[in-house]
């Protein structure tokens, strides 16, 4: 792992603060704060209605069932059946502004965490495209899918459903013991003396639970790099019989994943059953103390009821308060995974301030160019020109370090020694979208997207017109067999292309190049893995790619490299030039 990817790593492993997640989390919300405004007034509305909620009830008990005489917003109903309906009509209204509150609460929520989640999701998305490959050959590409799709949505989950309704619940507890100790100080000072109890145990589970979930989320990444990587590579599982293999592979890394939500539902579990017993030994002693006062005179029925219902509404923030912080830590350990990505670095950075490239003249090259990878040396003071327009064949071993140096010169990677230059240039001052304009890459296994052969050609040219399309496949021997196709150009190649034959899929791949008629061109080994017919024509192709261009031709086959102006052979991390045949 590269020294950033490493220190990447550390810092998602390290424990930041709620404070600082907090921090990180609002500034993401930023362009949303209007909204979120309005998701916390209109929560604040509850608070009001919740107090209202009670109201008709003590009312029908004091002054319809009893003799007390009616509040004053209710005196124009006189008494008897009038102040009874009026009762039941306070009832409804309560209630109706009770759902219209809960609707206007979801449908505000829901906009706004969609839109936060989407934006945040795309952001993860543009910088893991940005990050190294080395970062993600040492992390793996399911542990990045994870954090974009599943801990992405934990921006949601905090600025919408909580800390929102946390803020809101304590308000919406400082009015109720407000209006509880002007009725009787002594029961809400009863009430109350369970909060410190549900402080004390919300501390006692956070910590445990943001542990868990840390490890959980990890164990559960885990799971999905092995449904990942067995699907890619579906055909050898197959080939070599080992479903059931693979089957106890994903079955023992999921199996962690539950275990340890299990435990974490254990302590969940624990801590609700907790509140709800503190919870319940404070309703119980404002029932005896208010019973007592009733008994006394000092409380009218009416007002005990009242007391009682707030009683009851007075421990659905606090639970809230309590459970929300608990609730909190799922997603406050995906918010830390999903910034621990963000703080990502790339190896390969693009300087301040760099050059435009045009096009190029396609002059490369390699002064003393060393590069080490996990630890171990590469490449070793790898030196070489490369004159415009000349053909390049490279050989040697396999892992000997061929992709490497042609990846070093589309700087997937940088070197860790020496420079590389092209047109005189040091490729670090030119601009990387630039620079990577300047190539056409022809792989070994053709990587085709699941969508038709015409988006696939057109890949590096989007806007490129139908009439070019086809050129292209005509030129790459591809048109053909297009044409052949119900769908044409249409046709969609399935997954990674796999609704084609392998040399089908590598003439797509050398349209594609054909297109996009960049000045220099890379083929890392491309008839490997062709039949003999098929390799002919692709070398016809490659041949007709090439004119004109820069093109380094990875192969093994000596006579797949017959025709190349200058021959390189790697052997040891060091590069050789071998003299032409005549």
């Amino acid at each position: 792992m590269s020294e950033r990817a490493g220190s990447s790593g550390a810092a998602a492993g390290a424990r930041v603060s709620d404070l600082a997640l907090y921090r990180r989390l609002l500034g993401e919300a930023r362009p949303y704060w209007p909204h979120i405004a309005g998701i916390f007034l209109t929560g604040l509305a509850a608070t009001p209605i919740a107090l209202l909620t009670p109201l008709p009830l003590k009312v029908a008990v004091d002054s319809v069932i009893g003799s007390k005489p009616a509040p004053g917003f209710l005196a124009w109903a006189g008494r008897g059946t009038g102040l009874l309906a009026a009762v039941i009509g306070l009832a409804l209204l309560v209630a109706l502004l009770d759902q219209l509150q809960r609707l206007a609460d979801t449908l505000l929520g829901t906009y706004t965490g969609e839109k936060l989640q989407l934006r945040f999701r795309a952001r993860l998305f543009r910088h893991g495209q940005r990050l190294s490959l080395r970062y993600h050959d040492a992390a793996g590409t399911a542990d990045a899918v994870y954090r974009i799709q599943y801990d992405a949505p934990s921006i949601q989950w905090i600025s919408v459903y909580g800390v929102t309704p946390f803020l809101t619940a304590g308000l919406t507890l400082a009015g109720m013991v407000v209006i509880t100790a002007r009725i009787d100080l002594e029961l809400a000072l009863v009430a109350l003396a369970v909060a410190p109890v549900l402080l004390v145990l919300t501390a006692l589970s956070r910590r445990a639970l943001r542990r868990g979930w840390k490890e959980t989320k990890r164990l559960e990444s885990r799971a999905l790099s092995v449904v990942q990587e067995v699907f890619t590579v579906l055909r050898v599982v197959k080939a070599f019989s080992q479903e059931e293999r693979e089957h106890e592979r994903f079955l023992s890394a999921s199996g962690a994943g539950m275990r340890a939500r299990i435990r974490l539902m254990a302590i969940e579990g624990g801590f609700s059953l907790a509140v709800g017993m503190t919870t319940a030994v404070g309703t119980a002693a404002v029932l005896f103390i208010g019973v007592r006062h009733v008994q006394s005179g000092r409380l009218t029925l009416g007002s005990l009821l009242l007391v009682l219902g707030y009683l009851a509404q007075l421990y659905v923030p606090l639970q809230t308060v309590s459970a929300s912080v608990n609730a909190l830590q799922s997603s406050l350990a995906s918010a830390e995974r999903a910034f621990a990505l963000l703080d990502g670095e790339p190896d390969v950075q693009e300087r301040p301030h760099a050059r435009r490239l045009g096009r190029a003249a396609g002059a490369v090259v390699f002064d003393d160019v060393r590069f080490a990878y996990d630890g171990g040396e590469v490449l070793r003071g790898v030196s070489f020109a490369v004159e415009p327009g000349a053909t390049v064949g490279i050989s040697g071993a396999t892992g000997a370090g061929k992709t490497t140096l042609v990846n070093l010169l589309t700087r997937f990677y940088d070197p860790t020694g020496g420079a590389i230059l092209l047109d005189g240039v040091d490729l670090r001052d030119y601009r990387l979208a630039d620079l990577r304009n300047q190539f056409a890459i022809v792989l070994q296994e053709p990587v085709l997207f699941s969508t038709t052969i015409r988006e696939n050609i057109a890949y590096g040219r989007p806007d490129a017109g139908d009439e070019e399309i086809v050129e292209a496949a005509r030129a790459a021997g591809a048109h053909a067999f297009v044409s052949e196709l119900p769908d044409g150009y249409d046709t969609v190649v399935g997954e990674r292309g796999m609704r084609l034959s392998g040399g089908e899929r590598q003439r797509i791949a050398l349209a594609r190049a054909f297109l996009k008629d960049a000045p220099i061109l890379i083929l890392d080994e491309p008839t490997s893995a062709v039949d003999v017919v098929t390799e002919r024509s692709v070398m016809e192709a490659t041949g007709r790619l090439a004119e004109g261009r820069t093109t380094f031709l990875i192969a093994h086959r000596p006579s797949t490299l017959a025709g190349c102006d200058v021959r390189l052979e790697v052997d040891g991390g060091r590069v050789r030039e071998l003299v032409p045949a005549a």
